[in-house]
């Protein structure tokens, strides 16, 4: 059968089922209800998780692929024992003698002081009248931009002699130079944190966060040399380093080396385990995918039960239409018309319901998506907007056979007697 005979013979059909729609226009309405609903579900979901997910990735990479993290224990994806909360710390040292391995590029340890709690120790900036409160203090090595490939917007950061000499000097992150110095420049300027003055040598890029909206706490944030750190918080002690290493390639040998040097220093004997952990911004997309998996379960659930209840409305509304339809179908079926056109039409009417349903979804779902992408991270899928589509139109058609099989199967002259 050629595609245009197709056609012809679908005309009809389709045709009366846009008729029946447009004739019932409330009752349709309220039967793909559970439709819209169920496809507005998944492409909203879909879109928030579509969006995170690139959010996450650019973030990770701009942590840098080639860099390896090493605390006293896992922070990521893992709830810390007692045994990890009382490891020894790890030290200046340690950090230092990781520098000295073959694949090793940077090395760079971090000691940070913050504390949230308003009005109880939080760590206040000022700068005449203005001020930023809840700012954290960070103290690092001069070798930090190399190894994070940092960007800054204004000046530049403390180098090794500044670093050598404890001097009060600091980077501001974006938010804090916005909230004290607003559109002005911060070079040169004096600013006073916790009773301490620093002078204010660069300003930091905006730090990609994963969930684009809001602030970022990486954003409010004072960079200072770990020596001039060490001055004002010298009883923080709890090291993190970061190593960057020179190719992907080697970082199954750079974590061996890290490791096997870190046992030694650290005394761990040949059948304990380590008493450190090592981990990558892979453990970042690992755990992420584990939620966004939840996620997606959540949006399967939602979703499914908006089209089931859809489905449901879609079934009962063509058995009634069935019903009161019995003398048409009699007569279409005395002219000549025959069970597969019957059968047809009413099953095209099922699924053209679902599919307005579906069309409807679409439209709100990729709005709802649009929008929330000036409140949260979102990005509409062309995927999942194509996916829920033909999900409406398979309700439909599975929906929508039984009703249609029952008006197919009506005897012709039982239906034109049929009151």
């Amino acid at each position: 059968m050629s595609l245009k005979s197709t056609l012809t013979q679908l005309r009809e059909p389709v045709a009366m089922a846009m008729d029946q729609l447009r004739a019932n226009k409330l009752r349709s309405g309220l039967t793909i209800l559970g439709i819209v609903i169920g496809v507005t579900t998944v492409i909203t979901i879909s879109s928030v998780i579509n969006g995170l997910n690139n959010n996450v990735s650019e973030m990770v990479s701009s942590m840098g692929t080639n860099v390896i993290w090493i605390f006293r224990f896992p922070v990521i994806g893992v709830r810390p024992t007692t045994e990890m909360l009382t490891r020894k710390q790890l030290t200046f040292d340690d950090a230092i003698a990781l520098k000295t391995l073959p694949h090793v590029v940077g090395v760079v340890p971090s000691l940070r002081y913050q504390n949230f709690d308003w009005g109880s120790g939080n760590v206040v900036a000022k700068y005449g009248k203005n001020k930023s409160e809840n700012v954290s203090l960070e103290g690092t090595s001069a070798d930090n931009p190399d190894v994070y490939d940092l960007t800054l917007t204004q000046g530049r950061y403390f180098s090794q002699r500044e670093e050598d000499h404890a001097d009060n000097v600091v980077v501001l992150g974006h938010d804090t130079a916005e909230d004290l110095f607003g559109d002005e420049s911060a070079i040169g300027k004096e600013i006073n944190a916790n009773g301490s003055f620093y002078t204010v040598i660069g300003v930091q890029d905006k730090v990609k966060s994963a969930f684009g909206g809001g602030k970022n706490a990486e954003d409010n944030i004072l960079h200072m040399p770990i020596s001039t750190f060490k001055k004002v918080h010298p009883e923080q002690l709890d090291y993190w380093i970061s190593a960057k290493f020179d190719d992907q390639k080697n970082k199954g040998i750079v974590e061996d080396e890290i490791r096997e040097m870190l046992r030694r220093r650290r005394k761990v004997k040949n059948d304990a385990d380590d008493n450190f952990a090592i981990f990558g911004a892979d453990s970042i997309t690992r755990l992420w995918s584990q939620i966004t998996g939840s996620l997606f379960l959540l949006m399967f659930g939602l979703s499914a039960v908006g089209l089931l209840v859809g489905g449901v409305g879609v079934m009962n509304i063509m058995l009634v239409s069935v019903t009161e339809r019995t003398r048409e179908i009699g007569v279409r079926k005395a002219i000549g018309a025959n069970r597969r056109t019957i059968l047809l039409q009413f099953t095209l009417e099922a699924m053209t319901l679902c599919a307005l349903g579906g069309l409807i979804g679409v439209l709100f779902g990729s709005g709802f998506g649009l929008l929330l992408k000036f409140v949260l991270s979102s990005s509409v899928s062309l995927m999942w907007v194509v996916a829920a589509f033909v999900i409406s139109c398979s309700i439909g058609l599975v929906f929508g056979i039984y009703p249609a099989y029952k008006a197919a199967s009506l005897n012709p002259i039982e239906a034109l007697r049929y009151e």
